[in-house]
């Protein structure tokens, strides 16, 4: 991972508009800060998920198509700590369906959190995680005949770009049969006073996650960043529906690396690009999916319209 991750980030920091890729923030301490956020007053997009999740759970069945006659394998990408998916799962054993659960993440800690969890709670259910790349674990999954529900939750496709987020859904898509479901968590389009203090809350935790990024490169790539001399900033407008966050400089400064050997200079306001989160509408969604094979069948929003949980249809 070092090496790779070395090539990331001079590559990154190489640019003329600097940035670093948002996939290493998360190494254990990553993992324990983002929990956190999640729980935040500011954070929106867990408790309107979680909502969809409780008060709909019927209609989510439903909208899925699954028969309670048929065994089907019920997979989720980066599961996270499981405590939405598992009022799904409650009701599905409930009700008497044959299914598999494999949430599929990088983090083997994540996954060791996630089955204690819900074992715990729901000690009858079959779980089978399944630590390591989606689409390399996938494409082993593939082998299975049996139908598949696929669950990408919490708004993480808005972390890419639309020309990347119809890729990877393309590249799922690949992975399921025709029939095959996918449900897909998405954040909807709204007013930046509700949306920026999602990226920047009170207690500054989504700081120090964005902060843990310059931690990990002095740690395992032997780079000398003095973290106070950097700032966490995020910036939203409704008109583009994109939430970005950077790392500024607040000085004018060098940082040394070891593990690229190289040396970079950063001016005094200059902004390092950490992450990108997509906001939706059906519209949008609908213009990302016309190169994929899947199409809207069904779309699930809490009360007040903050966030949306996609059924879309594998073709």
């Amino acid at each position: 991972m070092n090496k790779q991750f070395a090539i990331d980030v001079d590559a990154g920091l190489s640019q003329q508009n600097k940035t670093l890729p948002s996939k290493y923030f998360y190494d254990q301490k990553g993992d324990e800060l983002f929990m956190q956020i999640m729980e935040l007053p500011e954070y929106y997009l867990t408790r309107a998920e979680h909502e969809i999740f409780t008060e709909q759970t019927q209609e989510l069945i439903d909208a899925l198509g699954v028969s309670p006659k048929q065994h089907f394998e019920l997979i989720e990408l980066g599961a996270g700590d499981g405590s939405k998916t598992k009022h799904l799962l409650k009701a599905l054993l409930e009700q008497g369906y044959q299914f598999d659960y494999l949430p599929i993440d990088i983090s083997g800690y994540v996954l060791e959190l996630l089955a204690s969890n819900l074992l715990a709670e729901l000690p009858t259910l079959s779980l089978k995680a399944q630590q390591g790349d989606y689409f390399e674990i996938l494409q082993n999954l593939k082998q299975s005949r049996a139908p598949k529900v696929m669950l990408f939750l919490g708004s993480n496709i808005g972390n890419m770009t639309d020309a990347e987020a119809a890729n990877f859904i393309y590249d799922l898509g690949a992975n399921l049969a025709a029939g095959d479901k996918m449900l897909l968590g998405a954040d909807l389009i709204k007013s930046a006073d509700i949306v920026l203090p999602a990226y920047d809350d009170a207690q500054g935790v989504t700081k120090a996650f964005n902060m843990n990024l310059l931690h990990r490169m002095n740690n395992e790539l032997g780079a000398n960043f003095v973290i106070e001399q950097f700032d966490h900033l995020a910036e939203y407008t409704e008109a583009e529906g994109i939430a970005k966050s950077f790392i500024v400089s607040q000085t004018a400064q060098q940082v040394h690396i070891a593990a690229t050997n190289k040396t970079y200079d950063f001016a005094a306001g200059e902004k390092i690009h950490v992450e990108v989160s997509r906001k939706y509408s059906r519209q949008v969604l609908e213009l990302i999916l016309e190169k994929t094979d899947f199409t809207i069948s069904r779309l699930l929003t809490d009360r007040q319209g903050y966030f949306a949980d996609f059924v879309l249809h594998r073709n």
